[in-house]
């Protein structure tokens, strides 16, 4: 094992991500859940990336995906269990990443390049399961068989990797003690991303966005004039930001400095392809991806 710097470990995590994340958008996620009676697409997202767990009370994904209005998620769970099983939806979910992978990457999904990638986020991937703990939603996903074909192995790896990251970071927003609006919105006042996306998106009212914003202000964290960190909210959230990264290094340790760059090597074209295929990405999230894995290749 061979130390690795939370910056790699940071860049290596966003070059794979639209491996992973174009399950969410792609065309043929709805059309495998409607085959088992799933029409609803907030179902289908609920659904679909907590069937790991099993058929779980609302309570249980409310807590694990964390910044999303829980009323969302008890319109459509514990609801979906009934139209289909846990395992049938795992299923439907595995064939929408094999489809549009295929779709992406053609006759190269068979070869060296996906190969060699598969075997490097595996090896990460595999050493993250060896701290589970605290990482519920990690851990469910974590259970799961690995699937043979290595491009799936590379989609599944990156998604292990995805919730491990995703959990420690949940755990640090609890620690400074946001809820999950309360998140989203320092999220949003950093500029990255719009307002507006972030709370539709996660079902908020504008009500309860803005007696969000309001906790936060009176807390220090946004100014009072527009939805802005100041010095002591940007200071707090970079600090989550940087303690994520930290975290998140164990799984990289697995290959090193040197395997995590040939890992981003391997994917930069392959995540572009991704990226570009036709698989629904919005234009927003498409450029952040691309400026991801352009920092990851230099």
């Amino acid at each position: 094992m061979t130390t690795v710097s939370p910056h790699s470990a940071r860049l290596t995590f966003r070059a794979l991500e639209p491996i992973h994340g174009m399950i969410y958008f792609t065309p043929h996620g709805p059309g495998a859940y409607r085959d088992l009676g799933i029409t609803d697409p907030r179902m289908m997202y609920f659904a679909s990336r907590s069937a790991a767990f099993g058929p779980v009370a609302a309570e249980v994904t409310v807590a694990a995906f964390f910044n999303f209005n829980p009323a969302a998620v008890h319109a459509v769970l514990p609801a979906a269990w009934e139209i289909a099983s846990p395992a049938a939806i795992l299923r439907a979910r595995s064939e929408a990443a094999d489809r549009s992978l295929r779709q992406v990457w053609g006759d190269d999904v068979t070869g060296a390049d996906v190969r060699e990638a598969a075997d490097l986020a595996r090896r990460a991937a595999e050493r993250a399961c060896e701290r589970p703990q605290g990482r519920p939603l990690f851990a469910a996903h974590a259970a799961l068989p690995w699937p043979d074909e290595p491009h799936l192995v590379l989609w599944h790896a990156q998604t292990l990797l995805r919730e491990y990251r995703g959990d420690a970071h949940v755990a640090l927003l609890a620690t400074e003690g946001l809820d999950g609006i309360e998140a989203l919105i320092t999220h949003s006042a950093t500029g990255e991303i719009a307002a507006e996306v972030l709370r539709a998106s996660r079902s908020w009212s504008e009500q309860d966005w803005a007696s969000g914003v309001d906790r936060l202000r009176a807390r220090g964290w946004v100014t009072d004039e527009d939805l802005a960190l100041t010095e002591h909210g940007a200071a707090r959230r970079k600090a989550i930001e940087d303690r994520t990264d930290e975290l998140a290094v164990h799984p990289y340790e697995a290959i090193g400095e040197d395997g995590c760059a040939r890992l981003r090597a391997l994917v930069s074209s392959l995540a572009i392809r991704v990226i570009e295929g036709g698989l629904g990405f919005p234009p927003v999230l498409s450029e952040r991806y691309r400026q991801a894995i352009q920092a990851g290749s230099r």
